[in-house]
């Protein structure tokens, strides 16, 4: 499992100690490498979305629940209630492979999605995941930003880099986990 013992404490902390009954929603789902792991944990996903249209297929394949579309559409009240909401969400604003646009470009604004549905749900806790560029992303301040939005929604905010290469995981590849 490639969650590390530390993170596994902490969303049972959150979870109220049992993670034999939880439920999570999976917010830019790609094919499902959330999902994996919480199922394996005992989660129970009870809606994901994801646009791109191949991602999704392999997603309905793989787990047999074809994810809700572009988020931006989906009100968040339709969203079910929800334990834990976990996300991936868009990196090409933050990645040092990409122009780094940040918040000017619309797929850097997408994690506010995040912030509207757990606004909107409350979930005892959110599990999101980013490239590593995002920490140094306008001087830090486009995390910043980030966290203080999550903050003033009531949520307190731990972050860190992980490299998947440590987490039996054959390639070598660092992600911020917030």
């Amino acid at each position: 499992m490639w969650f590390t013992e530390d993170c596994q404490t902490k969303i049972r902390r959150k979870a109220g100690g049992n993670l034999s009954k939880f439920t999570y929603i999976d917010l830019f789902a790609g094919i499902g490498g959330f999902r994996q792991a919480l199922d394996n944990l005992g989660g129970h996903c009870v809606f994901a979305s994801e646009i791109d249209k191949f991602a999704a297929k392999a997603y309905e394949t793989l787990y047999g629940h074809k994810p809700a579309g572009d988020i931006t559409q989906i009100d968040a009240k339709d969203v079910p209630d929800h334990d834990l909401l976990v996300g991936g969400f868009p990196c090409q604003s933050f990645s040092v492979a990409g122009k780094r646009k940040g918040f000017e470009d619309t797929r850097g604004t997408l994690f506010f999605e995040i912030a509207r549905i757990a606004k909107e749900k409350h979930p005892k806790a959110l599990l999101l995941e980013n490239v590593k560029g995002l920490v140094n992303h306008d001087k830090g301040r486009t995390l910043d930003v980030m966290i203080e939005t999550l903050n003033e929604i009531g949520y307190t905010v731990d972050f860190d880099v992980l490299n998947s290469k440590y987490f039996g995981v054959p390639q070598n590849r660092e992600r911020i986990f917030i």
